[in-house]
């Protein structure tokens, strides 16, 4: 028996505490009939959920509502509230959610392992804004760090069978068998008399919650767990030590994991003892308290925790949908759209819950199990703007307070606004608790008046700007208006939609769309048709579903071991072995709480991956009790997500979980789709209706809308729109040519074709909106197309690559991800091509070219184009260009520091079909790819040419993938229209260009902008811009640039192109579409045969990754806007193998080995309004760094430092950025590169602020030498001696084992000199962050280049 029936029949109380509502469903008990088959009630409440002048804390509140309703008795708000009729409460909370987002946690320390206290502060190094030149990282949330002096590593090294070591002196204590299986090496024991010393100073500071993050932790807990035991003994009260949060590798997540739980707990307890405080004294002896967990379980509050809160709320509502919507007779997934007042949550269940299990909110990256619940910034207090001739919804929130402007406190035009002024919501119909005194209704008057103000401004805009064209705009309406921004509302909600299903391989349109939430309702019939969906289910508690669904929700307990076992019959007894150990802890868990063990299922999962390669897939056991074929299941989940297998790699073993759940009470109703197949629908009769109403719908205004309302339309009734069906909490829009039917629980919707409004190649600001999301969208997919469908680690896991859509022109259209070095250039080689080829393109040709001469960045950017074909004309192109592992050249990489000449950084092609006429050439591939680099001396052909041919494969499918889609799009609008929203996308970039440029010409008062700047080996980059002030052209002239160098730091044209509009699109400063048309006011000119338009054959992989940052620099220069940033990207290489010649017989061969690539951060410039930011990637990179457990288990090396560079910013007002420290050991011979810049020339600081100190790379040898001088005794022995060299920016090294490199970075420029006065800042409004899988991606898209 469960749980649940164990209890006296009292009240039971879900609640939903979210951003803007708190929601509350009440079982209230009755006696049995008719009405009440079940003996129970159902009671809806809904507040405002931050409402401080009339109750302190929402859900108690609503408690005290519910059982006021319930038992007719009085329940005064000031005094505790009786709890002899409850039963249970279950609740999904935002606490912890906003404590993360405002930065109001518990005052916490962080004990890190020596070397690394600024490792959770770097992070992964990455900027979270591509194009924010005053870069800004969320806080950290510790506020005092101390050093712990121990360290251990890893036994052995996983990126070569060389790595394997099996010979471990067993008597020798330093080595020590971790929980994963792993050995380990301690190099350092803790010394406790000194960590109790440092501890008991936090203390004395007033500290009382720490987190304890040490290196390889994951698996040897002992150091932890002495410094836990320790800081318990002195009386910390809460203690988060990594090990025990969450034991999987990677320090950086673990180590945030660990200070979220720290900073989040407290305030959880705080919460709950504050809610407590509230009842009478029974609360806790007699009422089952639960909490609902991001993953979507439900714990017991005892065991509820801040880092696994941060998804408590929304989690609701995916068990809400899942029990409702889904029937697994039927099979058909559903997708999940809970529009909520700020923000809208989108996932996706197919009969499983689906977890992420690392993933960042607010700028904190925690591992935990998650629901994958993708939050867009786009609710119903989404604020509306118009901006730079174009509709934007969002990120901005009006959040609960001041709300939206018909909340009647003052607040901003909103979605809400907009649906009230088109009559989509009747304030008569919601609940009165807007105003001062919480007793209003929505304000009609006032939404519509800020609809005139900003009407009447779009007109202004508009007229002006087509008069300039000679041509005349036609007013648009209030009406129009608002309705434009819901159409790009729709559409910005349906792009994370479409990015969930496509990412895994699924069609959207082959799912239900499940609605709910407040704002769900009124626009689940135009998402819907937008993505193609035919069925729409709304439940009837839709707009409280979140709430619902904590009372059909299961009590869950996980436990977790890591592992690094290889997946083998071998093994599995090990394995088996493990896994019930974790079982029979889960069961004694939940037996605890009062489960029987018939009523506890298990899910057992191995965190499955490939060997040497990052992407693990958490594995559930096939259902069968004796099917232990994990390897069986894991292939079939990697085919079905990444579209291949690897059958010639192991499958390893990184993580071992079980997940036990308590079954709670489950509804024996049938489901909707079997209910459907039991009615027989009755028209519904017009007399029921309420009334009508004035509703604004694509086709104009339609005065005789019917309302209904839910209650009193019987099971079976068909509603056909238009009409409103509303219930006590939310109102459902059925739109013209769709049909609602009413079930005992659900109202299912039916997509007709619908009516659609013929679109004019006439620029119409909504649809410039509209068509913008759908261009990028394309974009975005042929990514996701690209990254599911590679197998290289470049491409898939650090997603190196850009897809993007040209028009016929070969002019940018559309860009994505975003990597900056690839933003102008992709379209060099887009017109190379049509000029090489001219008429000789066919439809089934896919062309390949990497030459610098013909649009290239470097050569390992391979750019794949294929034109797009209509009716036997070419009208677009798409393009992806991917960073490959290797196409030859003197160095395995193709990234060698030392180059002269082209051809010693690998493949140089210029034009290639690689397809024609549908033909895949590998004959020709292979002899472009492998025989001709090794015609040249001391170079060889790719050293991973299957890789190369499966991402050049991946590419082609990335392409055909966006072919589809433009295909799509024009027979949705007619050709002409597409290509000319094309020409009006850009040319509202193009206007946002020219008034930058305008404005820069007014500041410097009339005069030319001019900077000039140098490479360390003295190369000048000079740069003149002259603005006319008419009509905002500029002319980027580099004359005085220096000549080609015998060297790598040469920039192919299209570099400068890149950095230009980079720097353009920085400079804007707001989210203007990136395209062509940023470069139309441009006219750049570069001497021929300068470093910057060098000959055909010079070396240019300097030129893509230093000489870049450089021009960035010089142009940000000439607009006086901020400081150097590191003006470096620091390239890492080390590694054995490659190509040698054999001593004794002067043979060539290749020698199979390993090889790493990394770039390392700095220090940003400070700008007028704000300071540099330290350790972190600038400008034209934006890569992340491996994580150092990641670093050290796969190579034989021990990071001993990653830590900012105290003191290397430049000194003024706005201070530059700090650089990093990176201090590598390497524990065997190997070679090693570095490949950096601004190790001579300081970055400059700017309006007499200091210039940040220039980077270093110090060689450390370690060597054994005689002993010198001393004794007699000493003769013949020797002595360990260390020597430290300068390495300079470029070179190459042989290290022996015990050597160490010592890079140091450079600073960032500062802002001002120290004596000026402080300019005011302006403070950026309230932003919804994103979340989820997608946001992941997005963010990992931009961390690459």
């Amino acid at each position: 028996m469960s749980l649940s029936t164990n209890l006296k029949q009292g009240i039971r109380v879900c609640i939903d505490r979210g951003g803007t509502f708190t929601d509350c469903v009440a079982s209230i008990p009755v006696p049995v009939s008719d009405e009440h088959p079940t003996g129970r009630k159902e009671l809806v409440v809904k507040l405002l959920s931050v409402d401080p002048s009339n109750y302190p804390d929402a859900p108690r509140e609503g408690i005290r509502r519910i059982l006021e309703i319930a038992t007719g008795e009085p329940h005064p708000r000031d005094k505790p509230v009786a709890t002899h009729n409850l039963e249970s409460i279950r609740m999904g909370t935002t606490v912890a959610t906003n404590a993360l987002l405002e930065r109001k946690g518990e005052r916490c320390a962080l004990l890190i392992t020596k070397g690394f206290k600024d490792l959770l502060l770097i992070g992964n190094q990455s900027r979270p804004k591509i194009f924010d030149l005053s870069i800004t990282k969320p806080d950290v949330l510790y506020q005092s760090v101390v050093e712990v002096e121990e360290r251990v590593t890893l036994v052995g090294y996983t990126s070569s069978p060389m790595g394997i070591v099996e010979n471990i002196d067993p008597n020798d204590p330093s080595y020590i068998k971790g929980i994963s299986g792993e050995y380990v090496h301690v190099l350092q024991r803790p010394d406790l008399s000194k960590i109790k010393s440092q501890l008991q100073e936090l203390y004395q500071d007033g500290f009382r919650s720490i987190a304890v993050c040490l290196l390889h932790s994951y698996t040897f807990v002992d150091h932890e767990q002495a410094v836990g035991r320790l800081a318990q003994e002195i009386g910390f009260t809460h203690i988060s030590l990594s090990s025990a949060i969450m034991p999987m590798i990677k320090m950086v997540p673990r180590g945030t994991s660990a200070t979220a739980d720290a900073y989040l707990t407290p305030c959880i307890k705080t919460y709950v003892d504050g809610f407590v405080s509230g009842f009478d004294e029974n609360l806790t002896k007699n009422v089952s308290l639960q909490f609902m967990q991001s993953d979507g379980g439900l714990v017991p509050v005892s065991h509820f925790s801040g880092l696994r809160a941060i998804l408590s709320g929304p989690a609701g509502g995916v068990v809400g949908y899942g029990m409702t919507a889904f029937d697994p007779k039927d099979g058909v997934p559903v997708i999940g759209f809970d529009m909520g007042g700020t923000s809208t949550d989108v996932s996706r269940f197919n009969g499983k819950y689906e977890h992420v299990f690392e993933t960042t909110t607010a700028g904190v990256t925690v591992q935990a199990p998650q629901l994958d619940i993708n939050t867009v910034a786009a609710g119903g207090g989404s604020m509306l703007f118009f901006r730079n001739g174009t509709f934007v919804v969002g990120p901005e929130s009006a959040s609960a307070h001041p709300g939206p402007a018909c909340y009647r406190k003052k607040g901003p035009l909103t979605v809400t606004d907009a649906n009230l002024v088109l009559g989509r919501l009747n304030p008569e119909y919601f609940p009165k608790i807007f105003g001062p005194k919480e007793n209003e209704s929505l304000d009609i008057n006032i939404a519509r008046s800020k609809f005139e103000a900003l009407t009447k401004e779009i007109n202004e805009y508009m007229t002006k700007d087509k008069g300039s064209e000679g041509l005349q705009w036609t007013p648009m309406s209030v009406d129009e208006v608002a309705y434009g921004f819901i159409k790009v509302a729709n559409e910005s909600m349906c792009r994370p939609i479409r990015a969930l299903t496509e990412a895994k391989g699924h069609d959207a349109s082959k799912h239900i769309l499940s609605v709910f939430g407040g704002a769900g309702g009124q626009h689940a019939c135009a998402i819907a048709r937008a993505l193609g969906i035919s069925n729409i289910f709304i439940h009837k508690y839709a707009s409280v579903l979140s709430a619902y669904g904590l009372s059909l929700a299961d009590v869950v307990y996980e436990a977790q071991e890591p592992s690094s076992e290889t997946l083998s019959e071998k093994a599995l007894p090990l394995l088996q072995e493990r896994v019930n150990s974790l079982v029979k802890q889960c069961q004694q868990e939940l037996g605890k709480q009062g489960f029987e063990n018939e009523n506890i299922d298990f899910e057992i999962y191995l965190n499955l991956r490939y060997n040497g390669t990052d992407c693990a897939l958490m594995t559930l056991k096939p259902e069968a009790k004796d099917d232990w074929g994990f390897a069986e299941a894991f292939v079939r989940n990697y085919k079905y997500e990444f579209g291949f297998s690897l059958p010639d790699r192991d499958i390893i073993v990184d993580d071992i979980r079980v997940r036990g759940i308590g079954k709670s009470a489950q509804s024996s109703k049938m489901s909707v789709h079997e209910e459907m197949k039991t009615l027989k629908p009755i028209p519904v009769n017009p007399s029921k209706a309420e009334g009508t109403a004035s509703i604004y719908f694509e086709t104009g205004r339609n005065d005789q809308t019917p309302t209904y309302l839910l209650e009193k339309l019987a099971v079976g009734t068909t509603v056909p729109g238009p009409a409103i069906i509303m219930d006590a909490n939310s109102a459902i829009l059925i739109q013209p040519f769709c049909t609602g039917l009413i079930t005992s629980n659900t109202v299912v919707i039916t997509i007709g074709d619908g009516h659609k409004t013929e679109i004019t190649t006439e620029m119409d600001p909504i649809m410039l909106a509209v068509f913008g999301n759908r261009f990028m969208s394309i974009a975005e997919q042929m990514g996701r197309t690209l990254q599911k469908t590679a197998i290289s680690t470049n491409i898939k896991e650090r997603l190196d690559f850009s897809c993007a859509l040209f028009g016929p022109d070969g002019g940018l259209v559309a860009n994505a991800p975003h990597i900056p070095v690839h933003l102008g250039s992709l379209s060099h080689a887009v017109r190379y091509q049509m000029e090489y080829y001219k008429s000789d393109i066919t439809e089934g040709d896919v062309i390949m070219t990497n030459h610098p001469a013909a649009g290239g960045s470097h050569l390992p950017d391979i750019t794949i184009i294929t034109p797009v074909f209509n009716e036997g004309k070419i009208v677009f192109f798409v393009a992806s260009r991917g960073h490959h592992a290797d196409i030859g050249g003197i160095l395995p990489g193709s990234m060698p520091p030392n180059s002269k000449e082209l051809y010693q950084e690998g493949a140089a092609i210029r034009s290639f079909k690689l397809v024609s006429k549908g033909h895949f050439d590998l004959e020709g591939l292979t002899k472009l790819l492998v025989d001709e680099p090794a015609k040249y001396p001391g170079c060889s052909g790719t050293r991973c040419l299957r890789d190369n041919v499966s991402d050049l494969k991946a590419q082609v499918a990335a392409n055909h993938k966006g072919i589809g889609l433009v295909k799509g799009l024009i027979s949705e609008y007619g050709l002409d229209v597409v290509q000319a929203y094309m020409m009006h996308i850009r040319k509202n970039a193009e206007v946002a260009v020219r008034d930058l440029l305008k404005g820069a010409l007014r500041r410097s008062e009339g005069k030319d902008l001019v900077a000039t700047d140098y490479m360390d080996d003295g190369s000048r980059i000079s740069l003149r811009i002259e603005i006319d002030p008419k009509d905002g052209s500029a002319i980027f002239d580099f004359e005085g640039t220096s000549e080609e160098v015998y060297g790598n730091c040469n920039a192919p044209v299209s570099v400068t192109h890149s950095a230009i509009i980079y720097c353009l699109r920085c400079m804007v400063a707001m989210d203007i579409p990136l395209n062509q048309g940023c470069l139309t006011p441009v006219e750049i000119r570069i001497p021929d045969k300068s470093m910057l338009a060098p000959s055909e054959t010079a070396a240019v992989v300097g030129g893509n990754v230093l000489v870049s940052q450089r021009l960035v620099d010089v142009i940000l220069k000439a607009f006086q806007v901020c400081g150097a940033s590191q003006g470096c990207m620091n390239n890492l290489t080390f590694g054995v193998g490659g190509k040698s010649v054999d001593t004794e017989s002067g043979e060539t061969k290749v020698v199979e080995g390993w090889g790493y690539y990394e770039t390392i951060a700095g220090g940003a410039g400070a700008g007028p309004t704000w300071n540099g930011q330290s350790g972190v990637h600038t400008h034209m990179t934006n890569t992340r760094i491996t994580d150092p457990e990641i670093l050290e288990r796969r190579y034989p090396v021990i990071l001993r430092e990653f830590a900012l560079r105290t003191g290397s910013g430049g000194k003024g007002l706005h201070p530059g950025g700090e650089g990093l420290v990176r201090d590598i050991e390497f524990l065997e011979p190997m070679e090693v590169s570095i490949l950096s810049e601004r190790r001579v020339f300081q970055p400059y600081g700017i309006r007499g602020g200091g210039p940040g100190q220039s980077g270093k790379n110090l060689w450390v040898q370690k060597r054994t030498q005689p002993k010198v001088g001393g004794t007699v005794e000493d003769e013949g022995k020797v002595e360990t001696v260390f020597r430290t060299v300068n390495l300079s920016g470029k070179n190459t090294a042989h290290v022996k084992a015990g050597d160490r490199l010592l890079i140091c970075t450079p600073g960032g420029g500062a802002w001002g000199a120290l004596d000026g006065s402080a300019p005011q800042v302006v403070q950026a409004g309230q932003q919804v962050f994103a979340r989820g899988s997608v946001n992941d991606y997005q963010a990992l898209q931009e961390a690459s280049v």
